[in-house]
């Protein structure tokens, strides 16, 4: 698998350095988030490939909010998105905007590994899709 970059959005400060520090180990660049406001700061200096998304954030703008924004920003990033709170309205909310994939917290790493390689190698086929079209034209 390439290297790829990752975003990690999670309000729970332990919970997303020790994921951050996880998938750095794995040498999968990763960075996080503790709002989704923040988030959407990093999305606008950086790409990302894969975004790891918690739904239920306090303060200013909740997972969903945030996954609509993202997309406007970064159409082809794949957003997983997580949740303690199991509500399928939620996820199905989160996969008609473009979500890739709804994981339940707490999250196993060995769970989410394989999930993070669909989600680029799907970003790596739209990128490809459009690279080809871009040549035809």
């Amino acid at each position: 698998m390439d290297s790829f970059r990752v975003l990690v959005v999670d309000d729970e400060k332990a919970f997303l350095e020790t994921l951050v520090n996880r998938l750095n180990k794995r040498n999968i660049e990763s960075i996080g988030a503790l709002s989704g406001e923040q988030a959407l700061e990093e999305m606008k200096k950086k790409l990302f490939d894969v975004v790891i998304l918690d739904v239920k954030m306090p303060g200013g703008i909740d997972g969903i909010e945030c996954l609509r924004e993202m997309k406007k920003i970064q159409p082809l990033a794949e957003v997983i998105l997580l949740t303690g709170h199991a509500s399928v309205e939620t996820s199905i909310e989160g996969m008609k905007l473009g979500a890739f994939d709804y994981l339940l917290k707490p999250i196993k790493l060995e769970a989410l590994l394989p999930k993070l390689a669909e989600a680029f190698d799907k970003k790596s086929d739209h990128e490809q899709k459009i690279r080809k079209a871009r040549i035809k034209e």
